[in-house]
């Protein structure tokens, strides 16, 4: 007997549990908080709340050792997204998640609709999305799905966020056989806020109207929260496709303006997004945090489809939906503004005082759930953790001249030409910088001198090496691209990318993973103020790498021409920073993870800033990902210029000079003078590569040698992610096979 087949009202049994996601534990302890046998739809509703996906029940426990205070935090983790005060009565408001199942499924529906949730997630705090940005981490570059799959999402992306209006202006994307089964798609977004105008997910106020606004509902992503929260096999693409959510960029546009002409008014105590789980989180989520009750009228519920039971439209993840609740007396103001930009705006209940969430349909009682039990008391687990095995460092002995040729064809992986030019990066007009441009966007903040900055950052390879140390090297990379910009770092979101948590040496990759975060936004002085944990990334019981990706937003506090990040003909060009010693850390080889001094990383970042924020420098680039040539490569694309540069380390191999990422540095140009330099970055090691000038890029390491035209460097790039999304998945550039 499947739940299907029961009517909304009937009592379920185990077999029912088991098939929504639920445990047989899990069964029992929803039937004591409940004092009876849960009927359809509850038992509908608690799988919901109960999911890995809505509870975070394999990580609450490891959530709460991440650093949320600051004195800059205004709202921090528990709301749809997190605001930092950023002067003269601003904040920027952020998050990024996970669409990472939904998009493996199906992905163009999937991307899109991850980017549309997390744009809701943004507005629905009263602000005004300004910038979105993803990190997409698809399958070996010739396994058979990427192609379909790298076209897809991309597309996905482009279309909801062209069509929405807001800029895409940061993206990062790689491919690895680890995610073959998998792929990751974390969605980004940042708007602006008055402070005294921000709005949180409450249901205050007794009898206070509760409104149902947006699209209409319809069968789409029913169970897409349980789904979220589930293994994959290889066969379940098909089987798990109307799960996925369809989504309306223009409808939600329309959406975002009936918002705002809302919180231009006095109307409004409590909104919040219909996003996983639909109405069934949104209205618990509101009500546990207030303490209140709710009753619902599921009749009253705006549907697109004929004879949808209760069940669904609890369960229904429908996009372009939120759920308001209204001062009294504001009722025909809230209905006229929504009717105005031609949405439903629908009274569909009212707040109570009981703390229960009471279901009607056709003036039948459905269903009588506690909203704290099931919101902010869901079952909490300290899952076993043991760790692996650590795997032994081996060096690649490729040589340098192959090295040069794999690091050519990682910068045109990691080159997006072809994926930037399929978004709008500069509606809005307040985009400065995009990332295909620097190491991380600059977006100014309306109605200021004041900009923000965005990189998005995962080291997957490193934390599969060891998740403690990769997790920590996100967040520096992250508050070091800031820093090239001009930026202080200001605060971090987490999207927590990981296996099954119920293996316990996954489940040590996860705790590993939160702790090194947390340790290194400690370290730097840098909050988490919103986040998303998305478990169960495994294909017949193969997880990807541990992946937790930074969302990094820094602050220009005063935009002086500096973000135009140009390297000039003739400038010199400085290695900031320890060189590399050994290849450990690098792209090359077995995945591995060197450690990195927080102090050394702290200091770096501080002196970047100020150089470059100063003026004392006119680019900077990191080195995180595939050492000195990698940044050297960027160095040169961005400025369509040649470089001549030379590092010689003892006791090193030109390999590990030139590719190595053991140690924080950067690359900067600039046309100080020695002495200047070596001031402007005092008690950090420096040496002078060379200078920017000519139409070749050339490297001289420990008495080799590699050397490209800037034009061949650039076409090479171009062609690869291009070849890639064409199902060329050898196309290297160069007339190069490696």
């Amino acid at each position: 007997m499947t739940i299907a087949m029961l009517q909304d009202t009937d009592d379920t049994q185990l077999e029912h549990a088991l098939e929504v996601g639920l445990s047989e534990d899990e069964f029992e302890r929803a039937k004591e908080v409940m004092g009876k046998v849960p009927n359809k739809v509850e038992l509908g509703v608690i799988s919901a709340m109960w999911s890995e996906h809505c509870s975070y029940k394999s990580s609450r426990l490891h959530l709460a050792k991440l650093p949320s205070e600051g004195d800059n935090v205004i709202v921090g983790p528990g709301e749809n997204a997190g605001i930092l005060d950023v002067g003269d009565g601003f904040g920027v408001c952020f998050k990024v998640e996970s669409h990472n199942h939904p998009s493996y499924i199906e992905p163009v529906q999937g991307a899109a609709t991850g980017v549309g949730g997390i744009l809701r997630d943004v507005f629905t705090m009263g602000a005004r999305p300004i910038a979105a940005g993803n990190l997409l981490r698809f399958g070996a570059a010739d396994h058979k799905k990427t192609p379909h799959l790298l076209r897809g999402v991309v597309q996905g992306i482009s279309d909801y966020g062209n069509c929405f209006g807001v800029p895409t202006v940061y993206s990062d994307v790689d491919f690895d056989s680890a995610y073959n089964g998998n792929i990751l798609v974390n969605a980004f977004a940042l708007g602006v806020v008055k402070n005294d105008q921000i709005f949180l997910g409450r249901a205050d106020g007794i009898g206070n109207p509760i409104f149902y606004v947006g699209a209409k509902t319809g069968r789409d992503g029913i169970h897409g929260a349980t789904m979220a929260s589930d293994s994959f096999s290889e066969d379940d693409d098909q089987a798990k496709r109307p799960t996925v959510q369809v989504g309306d960029p223009f409808k939600e546009k329309l959406l975002l303006e009936a918002c705002q002409a809302c919180f231009a008014e006095d109307v409004l105590i409590g909104i919040q997004d219909m996003g996983a789980a639909g109405l069934t989180s949104s209205i618990f989520e509101m009500a546990s945090r207030s303490g209140s009750g709710v009753k619902l009228h599921l009749d009253l519920v705006p549907t697109r489809e004929t004879g949808m039971t209760a069940y669904e439209k609890m369960l229904s993840e429908s996009q372009e939906r939120m759920v308001l609740v209204a001062k009294q007396g504001a009722e025909a103001r809230v209905q006229e503004l929504f009717h105005r930009w031609g949405l439903d705006c629908v009274q569909v209940g009212e707040v109570t005082d009981d703390g229960m969430v009471r279901l009607f349909d056709d003036g039948v009682e459905v269903g009588v759930l506690p909203a704290r039990p099931l919101a902010d008391e869901a079952p909490k687990y300290d899952r076993p953790h043991e760790r692996a095995e650590a795997p032994a460092f081996v060096a690649d002995d490729g040589g340098f001249d192959g090295h040069a040729k794999q690091a050519l064809v990682d910068a045109g992986r990691t080159n997006l030409d072809w994926v930037y030019e399929q978004y709008d990066r500069h509606v809005g007009v307040m985009t400065l910088v995009d990332g295909a441009q620097a190491p991380a966007a600059v977006v100014q903040i309306p109605s200021t001198n004041k900009a923000v900055t965005v990189a998005l950052v995962c080291q997957g390879r490193k934390c599969s090496a060891d998740a403690h140390e990769g997790g920590a090297q996100a967040v520096y990379e992250g508050a070091l691209r800031a820093a090239c910009m001009g930026a202080k770092p200001l605060g971090v979101s987490d999207c927590l990318n990981f296996g099954n948590p119920q293996v316990p040496t996954v489940m040590q990759t996860l705790v590993d993973g939160i702790e090194g975060l947390g340790h290194a936004c400690r370290e730097l002085g840098i909050p988490v103020v919103s986040g998303n944990v998305s478990l169960y990334n495994e294909t017949d019981g193969v997880s990807i790498h541990p992946t937790p990706t930074v969302a990094m937003v820094g602050l220009v506090d005063n935009l002086n021409g500096t973000h135009l990040h140009q390297p000039q003909d003739g400038e010199a060009v400085w290695l900031v920073g320890a060189p590399a010693t050994t290849l450990e850390g690098s792209r090359i080889g077995a995945p591995s993870c060197a450690t990195w001094a927080p102090a050394d990383v702290a200091a770096l970042v501080d002196k970047t800033q100020q150089a470059v924020h100063g003026g004392q420098v006119s680019s900077a680039n990191v080195t995180c990902h595939a050492g000195l040539w990698q940044a050297l490569v960027e160095t040169a694309v961005r400025s369509g210029l040649g470089v001549d540069a030379q590092l010689d380390v003892d006791g090193a191999s030109a390999s590990a000079v030139a590719f190595g990422a053991n140690a924080p540095s950067v690359v900067v140009t600039t046309s100080l003078n020695d002495d200047d330099v070596r001031k402007a970055f005092a008690g950090l090691p420096v040496v002078k590569l060379g200078t920017v000038g000519g139409d070749s890029l050339q490297l001289r390491a420990n008495g080799e040698t590699w050397s490209s035209s800037v034009a061949d460097v650039i076409a090479a790039r171009g062609r690869r992610i291009q070849g890639i999304a064409e199902g060329d998945g050898h196309a290297v550039g160069l007339g190069e096979s490696v």
